[in-house]
């Protein structure tokens, strides 16, 4: 459903920001790592350390906020 933002997100801020999807039934340890029980989750990272965390969809403009300022 957010894929597409994703995506479009990744092009827009690329060489500024990393932004990628990880497929949570093909890396499950990632996901229970993460203790990631709901799909679609979000998550910011900033020098290895979780900043910001969002469950559900949203649409693009508030999954720019997320990141927008911590770069």
């Amino acid at each position: 459903m957010i894929g597409p933002f994703i995506d479009q997100l990744a092009n827009e801020y690329e060489g500024r920001i990393k932004i990628g999807k990880v497929n949570v039934d093909e890396e499950n340890g990632l996901a229970g790592q993460h203790s990631i029980v709901s799909i679609p989750t979000l998550v910011l990272y900033k020098d290895g350390a979780i900043v910001n965390q969002k469950n559900g969809a949203a649409p693009k403009h508030e999954l720019e906020s997320l990141f927008k300022n911590f770069i």
